[in-house]
């Protein structure tokens, strides 16, 4: 692994196994077992190096290193769950978030005020780029490491799974010459991915892109990427307000969360521009109500939306070991309640839906990556006019359901019928 800390040349970390291999589980407890008795600096790089290593051939996004009152935990997040990985005795732990300070050049004599940085490791799949946050905490401090792996957002839209109509849906709205494209959900759920995948489809020469996010997550090749920096008093708003003057076609806003950047975004996508960006609601007509609620004006909603995308993430199950089952229409029922278990069974007795197992490729969790299910609300005359009107969100969501738009359960319910996930996991993200 060759890792590359904060503008500075590519550093070499001592290697924990040959080039192309990855350690193992059994290797990590080695060696933190060894670092036990060695409290060398160089051992708590390897340390840090494996589990970095190991977590990244794991597919998780996240790893958690907790100081506890006795011992720290090793969390990783992989596809929205947390696992328990290691226990490290709180000595090394100290001497972990010491090396993460030096290769992030966060500052080693601070252990009160939270602080960020990154870093970069090279694997074979490319660059692994590292967001790092250190929190105090009542035994300690906290690490929380975020992978971004190059290759993780460059699915297209086509794979993010999306139905055939919602695709078609999308697609149209992407044609659309300007206008708000916007992707709502709760954090984790998706949203920049789809966003990303929008951009990639219009990232052509022809046009000039710019966006403002906090932080860039990826660098898109031929995109005018801006992040955010309180301290420099950039935020979306001031970021918006100066994009506006670079002669964009397209814009990204990495999310509306208060009233003046809706103002600004509002405005930029009714004089010409294509504007994308994310909101925090639980569903697509909601969107509209967390606009009004920012004081936009409904006329300039119903003018300058083109779609809302609400999205969640279900984990899929793993295609090496699920098995299939028959359930009873009142096992179903008892699972998903009455109307949606209407949708699956749909008139027959029983149903075929896919059963976790669990083996070595998805860590016996039954479980291996995640995919979308969504609602795509386009903002028809029919909208338009419940817009202008005030409407409230479920009249909003009736009418669009009318016009043919399907929810995010009845699209969860879609996944659970191809055998893609289960009841249970549609169940737990829904109830989130």
């Amino acid at each position: 692994m060759e890792l590359k800390m904060d503008n500075q040349q590519p550093e070499k970390m001592p290697p924990l196994a040959p080039v192309g291999l990855v350690p193992t589980k059994e290797d990590i407890e080695k060696l933190i077992l060894l670092a036990a008795h060695d409290t060398a600096h160089d051992t708590a790089v390897k340390v840090f190096t494996a589990v970095t290593q190991y977590a990244y051939r794991a597919r998780a996004s996240d790893i958690h290193f907790e100081p506890e009152e006795k011992l720290a935990i090793i969390r990783i997040r992989i596809d929205g769950i947390l696992h328990d990985l290691f226990q490290l005795p709180p000595v090394l732990h100290k001497q972990i978030v010491a090396v993460l300070k030096l290769m992030t050049h966060m500052r080693t004599d601070e252990h009160r005020a939270p602080q960020d940085g990154r870093y970069s490791f090279l694997t074979s799949d490319g660059e692994v780029d590292v967001r790092a946050s250190v929190i105090a905490v009542t035994n300690g401090e906290k690490i929380v490491l975020r992978l971004l792996s190059s290759t993780s957002h460059s699915l297209g839209l086509e794979e993010l799974g999306f139905s055939e109509q919602d695709l078609l849906r999308v697609q149209r709205a992407i044609r659309r010459p300007w206008g708000m494209i916007l992707s709502t959900g709760p954090t984790g759920s998706g949203k920049t991915t789809s966003i990303y995948a929008i951009l990639e489809i219009l990232n052509t020469r022809e046009v000039n892109i710019a966006t403002i996010e906090d932080p860039v997550e990826y660098d898109i090749e031929g995109v005018n990427q801006s992040q955010v920096d309180p301290a420099a008093k950039l935020t979306f708003a001031a970021g918006l307000r100066s994009i506006v003057r670079q002669d964009p076609d397209i814009i990204m806003v990495g999310e509306i969360r208060d009233e003046e950047t809706a103002s600004i975004a509002v405005n930029a996508a009714l004089t010409g521009h294509k504007l994308l960006s994310t909101i925090h609601t639980n569903n697509s007509a909601s969107t509209i109500l967390r606009l009004l609620d920012m004081n936009v004006e409904p006329f300039l909603i119903s003018s300058t939306l083109i779609c809302a995308i609400a999205q969640r993430l279900v984990r899929r199950v793993c295609d090496d070991c699920h098995k299939v089952k028959e359930l009873s229409r009142e096992e179903v029922v008892k699972i998903l309640g009455e109307s949606l278990a209407g949708e699956l069974i749909n008139g027959k007795t029983t149903v075929a839906v896919a059963e976790v197992v669990g083996c070595a490729t998805c860590n016996d969790t039954g479980y291996k990556g995640r995919i979308g299910i969504y609602e795509v609300l386009e903002n028809t005359k029919t909208i338009q006019k419940l817009i202008i009107d005030h409407t409230d969100a479920d009249t909003i969501e009736q009418a669009a359901i009318k016009e043919g738009m399907t929810t995010i359960a009845q699209d969860g319910v879609r996944k659970i019928r191809l055998q893609l996930t289960t009841l249970e996991e549609l169940v737990r993200v829904m109830s989130e």
